[in-house]
């Protein structure tokens, strides 16, 4: 119980236990963010020393992928969500069944997004760039990282499965595998060596292919030979989940369409900067990637905080102690702020050795330069708002905050004040982009007075799963 002395609630968690799983989910999961993510970042920083058009070109197809990759957290983030409230509870048949559900759902999603980039590659491409030389690169690029979109999804979702029951070690052994094989064959083939062709932006792509096919392996393995909590191959967990099917949509149907709302407006925004007047949107677009980059390399450890605060809160409700639940909120919540400064601090200290990197002509380089010192300044409020909202309360089970949230902030405010600024008022590069990410700033202030009133928590497992 986490009580003072005298009975009263802390404000501050003082179990020790609480601090070592916490931390210990953090630095796993960020570790395994980091590698997986180095898989994008190797194949931008090779693309970037080969030549700037197909770094643009596998920079508009991310923005694709990118949808993907959303798609499969928030399928993922609906089964942690009510696993880890079940895992509180020490039931594990539930969350066999929830897996079940969460996997037919994301083989939907991916089977889509194949056809989607298979029938219409060229016409997906164009909403990014307008660049004949960029979309040519891009369509080459997307014909082969297109087969790689169901098997990211089936294998991201089957470890959050494994993250719910805090088993999060194997996620990053897998991480480590995929990017020492997409390094490899990466370095062979973009730049034809050892005999092999000079491929180019086919080259990257293949490599993320083979990448992605070990990271299915390797789970599958796992999950049949050494998993001893969720025992997935233990009965038939594909034929329905009874009951817990309609909960699993209850809480998938809003988490979903919050994501994707958000996720389906950065490629948009990101199409803005494609589309800059006055000749600047090949350099905007180049700079775009350089420094969103790095960004997002950082940005993993934030979603990792989200994801550890999602699981810990979870299994505190399991649990039952609602002071508990309180205090380990309040907790993660100051924790998100310190671990944002640092960030910000990170981000600018190594903007200058990092864009050393890149092959980039001068005026790319200078706003990939203004463009990092931006998202520095909004790294601190991605830091508070994000694993707040997405972890902590939604994580607790209130799902249409964030889904109205979004919703208002994304669409009804930052869409059209990024497209005024950019096509009406024609403002500079870098005050877009500045317009784009300013909503992870003022969410920060909705985020905490939803936060402060407590009316998140919600208990979502049923005490009898076959009722």
């Amino acid at each position: 119980m986490n009580r003072s002395v005298s009975g009263k609630e802390t404000f501050f968690t003082h179990d020790p236990a609480f601090y070592r799983a916490l931390f210990h989910l953090i630095i796993l999961v960020a570790f395994q963010n980091l590698v997986a993510y180095s898989v994008n970042m190797a194949d931008n920083i090779m693309l970037g020393s080969y030549s700037q058009s197909a770094l643009s070109g596998a920079a508009a197809v991310n923005q694709v992928f990118f949808l993907v990759q959303q798609t499969t957290i928030t399928i993922g983030d609906a089964l942690v969500i009510l696993a880890s409230q079940y895992w509180g509870r020490k039931k594990t048949d539930p969350i066999r069944k929830l897996t079940g559900e969460a996997l037919k759902l994301g083989t939907a999603c991916g089977l889509f997004f194949f056809l989607v980039c298979s029938l219409f590659p060229e016409r997906v491409l164009g909403l990014f760039t307008s660049d004949p030389v960029i979309i040519g690169e891009g369509m080459a690029y997307l014909s082969i990282l297109r087969h790689t979109f169901l098997l990211f999804i089936l294998s991201h979702v089957l470890m959050a499965a494994l993250r719910s029951v805090e088993i999060v070690r194997i996620s990053f052994l897998i991480s480590v595998a995929s990017l020492l094989v997409d390094v490899s064959i990466n370095y062979t083939l973009i730049f034809g060596r050892f005999g092999f062709p000079e491929m180019g932006v086919r080259g990257a792509a293949v490599g993320t292919l083979c990448a992605r096919i070990l990271e299915l392996v390797i789970v599958l393995a796992y999950l049949a030979f050494r998993d001893d909590r969720i025992r997935l191959f233990e009965g038939r967990f594909l034929t329905g989940a009874g009951p817990l099917a309609p909960d699993y949509r209850r809480v998938a149907i809003p988490v979903m369409t919050a994501g994707l709302l958000w996720a389906v407006s950065v490629p948009l925004q990101a199409a803005i900067l494609g589309h800059l007047p006055g000749g600047a949107a090949s350099d905007a677009i180049a700079a775009n990637a350089v420094s969103s980059t790095f960004y997002q390399y950082l940005k993993v450890i934030v979603v990792a905080m989200g994801s550890a605060s999602g699981v810990m809160i979870g299994k505190a409700i399991g649990t039952g102690d609602m002071a508990r639940v309180r205090s380990d909120a309040r907790t993660m919540s100051v924790i998100d702020v310190l671990l944002g400064l640092v960030l910000a601090l990170v981000l600018l200290a190594a903007r200058g050795p990092l864009l050393s990197l890149y092959a980039l002509n001068d005026r790319a380089l200078d706003l990939a330069g203004r463009f990092m010192v931006i998202l520095a300044f909004v790294m601190v409020g991605m830091s508070y708002q994000m694993p707040v909202s997405s972890g902590i309360i939604r994580g607790a089970g209130d799902t249409r905050f964030s889904l109205i949230m979004n919703m208002v902030s994304t669409w009804g405010i930052v869409m059209p004040l990024s497209f005024l600024s950019a096509f009406v008022w024609k403002w500079p590069p870098a005050a877009v982009v500045l317009v784009i990410q300013s909503d992870q700033i003022f969410k920060g202030i909705p985020v905490f007075l939803r936060f402060r009133s407590y009316k998140w928590i919600r208990r979502l497992t049923r005490k009898d799963p076959e009722d």
